[in-house]
């Protein structure tokens, strides 16, 4: 419970530290506009021809009689546009950090800065072209995993009961998982972390991971509010990728010795 009460703790700095830096919360918000607007085009064609596109697909449905011809494809229409709301807020984080890999680097890197001891940053010492492939390519394997979790998860909700209750815990814990390997990846990358020991570690601290992201999740359903907190959640996760790795960070428990003088 200590690890979850850290975890929001994280997700909060992050907030607060953009909100001390106007410019780099400004910047911040391009890649999330971009992706926005991106996605908001491809749900509203969705949602303008999925009705066309099932049609196309189930030409075996032509002969039926009616109503249930037109109930399948409602039904399936239905379905087609579901999943893709679900793989948009699946993907919305992987794809910004692609579309925002040099916004995000460098603000990264001011957080690192900024609560180091000696006032350095990591850096990978790659060109631009090489982080971008990386995170392409992993952000790829992360979202192929989310989107397993994504099909069996909306299957396992047509249970009744179970579906509407304990599915969308899972939901939103999975989903705040693989939000946070994605946000934490900015500032683990640049150190040279391959992907499989990210999820290692993030997999040793779940309560952790799930403080952050888990109220993250819920956040993103909102289009809007994920844009504006994206530039506060990469420089929390900045911060918690340093708690992993066991870094030790410039004012550590400052808040916590705020509190207890305050108290006393």
């Amino acid at each position: 419970m200590r690890d979850l009460g850290a975890g929001f703790r994280y997700l909060g700095k992050g907030q607060r530290w953009v909100a001390r830096h106007g410019k780099q919360f400004g910047f911040g918000l391009l890649p999330g506009l971009i992706t926005l607007v991106l996605y908001a085009a491809a749900l509203v064609a969705l949602a303008l021809w999925g009705e066309d596109l099932v049609t196309w697909a189930t030409p075996f449905a032509d002969d039926w009689s009616s109503p249930w011809a037109g109930l399948f494809r409602g039904f399936l229409t239905v379905v087609l546009f579901a999943l893709g709301l679900l793989l948009s807020v699946l993907t919305f984080t992987a794809v910004t950090l692609l579309i925002g890999q040099p916004f995000y680097e460098n603000l990264s890197e001011k957080v690192d800065r900024d609560v180091s001891p000696d006032g350095t940053a990591p850096e990978s010492g790659l060109p631009l072209w090489r982080e971008l492939w990386i995170s392409g390519r992993d952000s790829l394997r992360i979202v192929v995993r989310a989107l397993v979790w994504g099909v069996l998860l909306f299957a396992l909700g047509f249970i009744p009961v179970i579906g509407q209750t304990v599915v969308p815990v899972i939901g939103f814990l999975v989903t705040g998982f693989f939000l946070t390997e994605e946000l934490t990846a900015v500032a683990l990358q640049r150190r040279g972390v391959e992907l499989r020991e990210r999820l290692r570690l993030l997999r040793s601290r779940k309560t952790l991971v799930w403080g952050f992201g888990t109220p993250l999740a819920v956040a993103f359903l909102v289009p809007f509010v994920a844009v504006f907190l994206m530039p506060g959640a990469v420089a929390g996760a900045t911060l918690m990728a340093r708690d992993l790795l066991g870094e030790e960070t410039a004012g550590d428990g400052s808040e916590e010795s705020e509190e207890e003088g305050v108290s006393s």
